[in-house]
């Protein structure tokens, strides 16, 4: 598995290759197509991010002090978005997700474009991950 700093790298570079903000966005998009869908049971209210102008369920479990992560929303924009924090955090270790710097997000011009109300929604659903990173790390005190 590759670890976070290299994800980063791959996703920064994939975003350079795209000239248009337009390009980038579908690039996005296709991102979040192409991880799976939740099942049904896994949308709860739990789950819900709030402070996202849409739906967007993220579904968190520890195992080995490791987060793997789930996502989805009723948004083709914010499920891409989401699919990155997927892509670079889920299967991590809890300790490094929380000594990680996300700079990726503004080396790919994501926090320019986006509104206001999904800048607050990419910042919530960061936090809810941090918080369960800080759960996880903590089970091995």
């Amino acid at each position: 598995m590759q670890n976070m700093h290299e994800i980063q790298k791959q996703l920064v570079d994939n975003f350079n290759q795209f000239e248009t903000n337009n390009e980038k966005f579908d690039y996005l998009i296709n991102l979040g197509q192409s991880i799976p869908e939740m099942r049904s049971d896994q949308k709860t209210e739990s789950n819900l991010v709030a402070g996202c102008q849409s739906n967007v369920w993220i579904d968190i479990r520890c195992e080995d002090y490791k987060l793997y992560i789930e996502a989805d929303s009723d948004s083709l924009i914010v499920k891409g978005i989401a699919s990155l924090l997927v892509l670079v955090l889920s299967g991590q270790d809890a300790s490094e997700i929380l000594n990680t710097n996300m700079g990726f997000i503004e080396e790919i011009g994501l926090w320019r474009q986006l509104s206001t109300q999904r800048g607050t929604g990419l910042t919530a659903m960061l936090a809810k991950i941090h918080s369960a990173a800080e759960k996880c790390r903590d089970l091995q005190k």
